[in-house]
């Protein structure tokens, strides 16, 4: 197992795993709004790695907001379905936090679907407390 930082030619994988975590979302969106993502310097992406496979993944935006300073606000947090529950989004977790810490970031937040209690359990285990709704508007169809 090794966690690296991600690049644009891991897209494809990247996509693959997504694709399990949202799969409404067409492959030719996720692959364009990937490369979109990639192309912002305050972007990273951080993956799990076992016998060469990526079984998990996040990427994550580095911000500076008023309520919270500097902070690390995770994105698409995925852990491929046969390994789920097996310690990887954990290691993931705490490999991201050390590296946020390094950065001089205060706080690392993210946002889950209301319809994912496992994954607000998994948050509440790993330290992390609800602040708020997140709401959207849509504004093109």
């Amino acid at each position: 197992m090794k966690i690296e930082e991600l690049a644009l030619d891991h897209s494809e994988e990247i996509v693959s795993l997504m694709n399990q975590t949202n799969p409404d979302f067409s492959i030719k969106d996720l692959n364009t709004r990937i490369v979109e993502m990639f192309n912002y310097p305050n972007y990273i992406c951080f993956g799990v790695f076992v016998n060469s496979n990526l079984v998990a993944m996040t990427g994550g935006w580095l911000t500076t907001r008023l309520y919270s300073g500097k902070q690390l606000e995770l994105d698409n947090v995925a852990v491929s379905e046969g390994y789920r529950s097996s310690g990887y989004g954990s290691m993931l977790l705490a490999h991201i936090e050390a590296w946020a810490i390094k950065e001089n970031c205060l706080t690392i937040e993210l946002n889950a679907y209301v319809s994912s209690p496992r994954a607000h359990k998994f948050y509440y285990n790993q330290g992390y407390n609800i602040l708020g709704f997140h709401f959207q508007k849509k504004i093109i169809s």
